[in-house]
């Protein structure tokens, strides 16, 4: 009988595979590494070998550049691969562009890794796929009961609705370089804002990589060089630290905003200062993260990266075998810009 820590469990360097050697998502520079998504804390340069998705392998050569490894493998969702003898496959994970869950097959036994996730639509990667498996590895960003993120598209709606109210006020949004940003301009032009929308330079050239992938984004323009006390009515959109920095002073009498799951508490929107908190997240919130443990139905469930305790209760109670599995390193939501350079 094959355990399932016989196939994948937890190192320092990562999630690791014996019978396949190769570690998916390492923290620290491996010979083979597979990686679920391009945010920094699970997407990291200097390994031998890495396996992902196509979109996946171009964000970590425009943030690392292009000899981030030694040997790339491009693998399309469902395109079935082996590595020693272990098979695998990749199947959306709904996160941001490229995202994906990892399928571990060995002698039997079925494994998944979730990475990061969510089950909300988004225009600018694809869905989840559910996948059957005898051990689902989840992350737990949001695991608390409290946590029901609303539809983002109301809370981007809200966006328009201060845009109309305060026509004099620079509307500058905080949002994640990779993912977050682009899913606000999608759902705000989805909203009916068909105007220029202005971003910061550290946003620039992942921007353009969406678009080559078939995202739309609409008119974008730079906010370099713009005269003080500009934009006027206008969005801007700039990694969250931008909206805090002087980045942000000088433009017209700004409204500041941050879209991020961690809006829907009070303390943390008051604490940055933010005056237009969006209850924007790309991963999966309570509810979202039970629905998937009830539809998927594994044997055995595996959480790590966020807050176990909740979902360990709820398994108990749900009569699902469960365990927290700690493993370091990933940041509690997306990771800001990689390079949030003067603008």
């Amino acid at each position: 009988m094959i355990r399932p820590e016989d196939l994948l469990h937890p190192t320092p360097a990562g999630l690791y595979c014996p019978p396949g050697d190769f570690y998916i998502d390492p923290v620290r520079p491996v010979d083979r590494a597979v990686i679920t998504h391009g945010h920094a804390d699970h997407a990291r340069a200097g390994h031998g070998s890495v396996l992902a998705t196509r979109q996946t392998l171009a964000v970590m050569a425009e943030r690392y550049g292009a000899d981030f490894t030694l040997q790339p493998q491009s693998v399309e969702y469902g395109e079935a691969t082996a590595i020693n003898g272990v098979d695998l496959r990749l199947a959306p994970a709904g996160h941001v562009l490229g995202s994906a869950q990892v399928e571990v097959r060995w002698k039997g036994l079925i494994m998944v890794v979730s990475g990061d996730y969510k089950r909300r639509r988004d225009p600018t990667c694809a869905p989840f796929e559910p996948v059957p498996c005898h051990v689902f590895i989840s992350e737990a960003t949001f695991g608390l009961p409290v946590f029901s993120h609303p539809p983002a598209e109301e809370e981007v709606g809200r966006l328009v609705r201060s845009l109309g109210q305060f026509p004099e006020r620079a509307h500058l949004v905080g949002a994640y370089a990779l993912g977050k940003a682009q899913r606000i301009i999608r759902l705000l032009r989805e909203a009916g804002w068909d105007r220029t929308i202005y971003v910061h330079g550290a946003l620039e050239r992942l921007n353009a990589l969406y678009e080559r992938e078939g995202v739309d984004l609409g008119p974008l323009a730079p906010t370099r060089d713009l005269p003080k006390n500009a934009l006027g009515g206008e969005v801007a959109i700039a990694p969250p630290s931008a909206i805090q920095d002087r980045w942000a002073r000088r433009f017209a009498d700004p409204v500041t905003a941050f879209a991020s799951g961690w809006m829907g508490v009070k303390a943390r929107a008051r604490q940055r200062g933010v005056e237009l908190p969006l209850v924007v997240s790309d991963h999966a919130d309570w509810n979202e993260l039970t629905a998937t443990f009830t539809e998927i139905k594994p044997e055995e469930i595996w959480i790590t990266h966020g807050r176990e305790e909740g979902l360990l209760r709820w398994a108990e109670i749900n009569g699902q075998k469960a365990r927290a599995l700690r493993l370091v390193g990933y940041d509690e939501e997306d990771e800001e810009a990689l390079d949030v350079r003067p603008d």
